[in-house]
């Protein structure tokens, strides 16, 4: 089942979506945490609205603006509150049907957003600012000298 840009949600897998090319960036190579990859953006466009295409590996050589392209299994994730959607080896990008995908200038500018509460981080910090825990116990005094001799 073929899914809206506009109903992009971070963190969906099995994504399989038609959208009109309307920006193909260059080939750029990025460090990840598993080394060097190959990676190519486009954005991508439907009635909805606009989607950013991470393209993983070497694929897209052959996408042009304009272009109605059909993306099978890809992914999304969220970076900096916009929800963006990825294609990698698992996935396949294929010619789409021309059929109810507007024309670039009829493709609102609106992109999905991520409205997931981000993680909150507080450092080992112990929850408060100051780094000292208010609440912590102290060593109780005690009010008479148990050791002194009468």
């Amino acid at each position: 089942m073929e899914q809206k840009i506009g109903n992009l949600k971070a963190g969906m897998e099995n994504v399989n979506i038609s959208g009109r090319v309307l920006q193909v960036g260059e080939q750029k190579v990025v460090q990840t945490r598993n080394g060097q990859r190959t990676i190519r953006e486009i954005i991508l466009g439907d009635e909805t609205g606009r989607v950013k295409l991470t393209l993983w590996g070497n694929q897209g050589d052959t996408i042009k603006e304009g272009q109605v392209i059909k993306v099978e299994n890809g992914w999304t994730t969220a970076f900096k509150g916009q929800v963006q959607l990825n294609a990698g080896s698992k996935s396949k990008i294929s010619e789409g049907e021309e059929e109810g995908i507007p024309q670039a200038e009829e493709i609102p500018e609106t992109m999905p957003e991520d409205h997931s509460p981000q993680p909150r981080r507080n450092y080992g910090r112990g929850g408060f600012r100051g780094g000292r825990n208010q609440y912590r116990r102290r060593p109780q005094r005690s009010n008479y000298g148990g050791d002194e001799e009468e």
